[in-house]
C-alpha cells in the first residue's frame, strides 16, 4: 500500500505496514529509499506521542482538519441530518481550532498533519 502526504487521512498501521513491506525488500530503488526514510522519520514523531501508535493512530491532514472536526462531531455528538437553527450557525473554523488544542502537529514530508 502506497502512502503519501496528499491524503486527508492515514492510519499509523498503514504506516507501519508499508514500512515492514520497504524493509522486506532486497534492493531498495532511490524512490523507495526516499519513501522509507520519510515514513520512519513520520512514525518517530509520532510514536514518541501518540501511546497507541503501534494499534492505530490518526494522522489528520491539516487542511482536512476543519471537515475532520465536523465529521467527528457528526459522529459522536446528537447533530440533525438537516440542521436547523442554531446549528446551521456553528463557526466550525473556531470549534476544528479548538480541537486541535488536544492534538500535536507532525510534519510530513514538508506537510503537517495533527495527531492526537
Amino acid at each position: 500500500m502506497k502512502i503519501d502526504n496528499r491524503q486527508d487521512v492515514i492510519d499509523s498501521r498503514d504506516i507501519i505496514e508499508r514500512i515492514e513491506e520497504l524493509e522486506e525488500l532486497e534492493e531498495l530503488e532511490e524512490l523507495e529509499k526516499e519513501e522509507i526514510e520519510t515514513l520512519k522519520d513520520v512514525a518517530e514523531q509520532c510514536s514518541d506521542y501518540a501511546a497507541d501508535w503501534e494499534y492505530g493512530e490518526t494522522l489528520i491532514r491539516d487542511t482536512y482538519f476543519k471537515e475532520y472536526a465536523i465529521e467527528l462531531a457528526h459522529d459522536c455528538c446528537e447533530m440533525p441530518e438537516n440542521p436547523s437553527w442554531p446549528h446551521h450557525h456553528i463557526d466550525w473554523d473556531a470549534a476544528a481550532e479548538e480541537l486541535q488544542m488536544d492534538y500535536l502537529m507532525v510534519n510530513y514530508d514538508g506537510v503537517e498533519y495533527w495527531i492526537r
